[in-house]
């Protein structure tokens, strides 16, 4: 299931930003917005699936969406929750069409803006530039 996150995050970066990008395992002590969404398998389990960027990121997401170039916290806040929405929503299509772990989405939460410190049990970062966007998931307890 995090392997279509992922391709979803990739996506996102290739097909929204359209600039080259990385991937690796190295976390960040940068201040993110940091949003989650909650996903419901068909087979019972529940995750939460964390999207947090730095607001240079964000900043790039919402210059591509709405054409601002200096957004204030509340806009980039707000795009935060869309671009998780949007990932999280894509990798929810690739899974269905590979008949891959499906599940439902929630809607998605702003957690705060701070160093991502949060449990999760599998975490990725992606690089554009200096510019970083963290996707990280966590099994929940039923």
């Amino acid at each position: 299931m995090f392997k279509t996150i992922i391709e979803a995050s990739e996506n996102f970066c290739v097909h929204q930003i359209r600039e080259p990008y990385s991937i690796n395992d190295i976390t960040t002590k940068k201040s993110m917005l940091i949003a989650y969404i909650d996903i419901n398998l068909h087979s019972g389990e529940k995750c939460r699936v964390y999207i947090a960027s730095d607001t240079n990121f964000m900043q790039r997401v919402a210059n591509v969406f709405l054409e601002e170039l200096q957004s204030d916290e509340e806009t980039l806040v707000d795009m935060t929750l869309e671009t998780a929405n949007l990932i999280v929503g894509s990798a929810k299509v690739i899974a269905e069409e590979a008949n891959e772990n499906p599940y439902t989405i929630g809607t998605p939460n702003f957690v705060k803006l701070d160093i991502f410190d949060l449990e999760y049990d599998q975490i990725k970062t992606i690089t554009i530039l200096d510019d970083t966007l963290l996707v990280a998931i966590k099994e929940l307890d039923v």
